[in-house]
């Protein structure tokens, strides 16, 4: 099934633009008003979030949302199609503040949160890194959609690594120079295993794992913050944050990551992915305050 999943979406990608977009528009119309994929959990994430916003101003935030969200499906499609000099024009990044790490001994921890269009960050940093830039990801359940998506990732030189065989297999990666991306705002498997702190006023547990990673193997942490600066085009801001993260307290590191995607959120709301169920733990607070950091 591979190559015809692979060869209509190629076709598909071919459509210019504006076209995918006029498409993007009626899929719009279709999940907001008639499917309305996670509308509830994307308006209570919002009202945990924004409080102090009206719901008008809440609701401009989901139907935002929503367009960004249809939106990175249809330019994913395309991307199977673009060209290197098309692209190049359609995303920036201030990739020295990565490269410029390259001269010294560490490898780096490329950190960032659930933002649009994380399929243009992905092959933005692997173009022009001069680390190996690996990224993790969740292998789809249907074998031909995955290998499209494998396909595309690794477009311009990503390495992917599974979920599932990132604990056993990640040391044959850490051989060599790397750039490991990852995500601050993971939700933990186990919220007894996490650091809990606030995220928008609210308790809420974190994956340990980008803090412990980076402590083992004593990485450069980079954030990353990337976003639409219009339609079709974006922008990724690289800020080093350490390169010394043994010298955090347990916690800190997380809470530091945590604060600055919330930071980032705060800058563009509707960039961020809302259907995400950030807060799904924390009604079990009490029972976990005591991992608070």
């Amino acid at each position: 099934m591979y190559p015809i999943v692979y060869g209509l979406f190629y076709l598909l990608s071919l459509l210019p633009w504006r076209v995918l977009y006029l498409i993007g528009d009626g899929l719009y119309l279709l999940v907001f008003y008639v499917i309305g994929y996670r509308k509830k959990v994307v308006f209570q994430n919002l009202e945990i979030a924004f409080p102090e916003k009206t719901e008008a101003e809440r609701k401009r935030i989901a139907k935002d949302f929503y367009h960004n969200f249809i939106d990175s499906f249809i330019e994913t499609i395309k991307l199977l199609s673009v060209s290197e000099k098309v692209f190049r024009k359609r995303f920036t990044v201030n990739i020295d503040v990565l490269n410029n790490l390259y001269a010294g001994s560490q490898n780096v921890q490329i950190v960032a949160g659930h933002y649009f269009n994380w399929e243009f960050a992905n092959l933005g940093v692997s173009l022009d890194s001069k680390f190996p830039f690996i990224g993790v990801y969740m292998p789809l359940s249907n074998k031909s959609f995955d290998r499209l998506i494998y396909k595309l990732r690794t477009k311009f030189g990503s390495l992917l690594v599974p979920a599932n065989e990132f604990k056993n297999n990640f040391h044959f990666y850490a051989k060599n120079r790397y750039a490991l991306g990852l995500v601050a705002d993971q939700n933990p498997g186990n919220p007894g295993k996490a650091y809990w702190t606030h995220f928008f006023g609210k308790p809420a547990p974190f994956a340990r794992g980008p803090e412990k990673g980076a402590k083992m193997n004593n990485t450069a942490i980079v954030y990353a913050h990337f976003y639409k600066v219009k339609r079709g085009y974006y922008k990724l801001d690289f800020e080093l944050v350490t390169t010394n993260p043994n010298e955090y307290a347990d916690g800190a590191l997380t809470k530091l990551l945590v604060k600055k995607v919330e930071d980032s959120v705060r800058k563009i709301p509707a960039n961020y992915l809302w259907s995400h169920r950030r807060w799904k733990w924390s009604h079990e607070y009490e029972k976990y305050k005591h991992l608070m950091v």
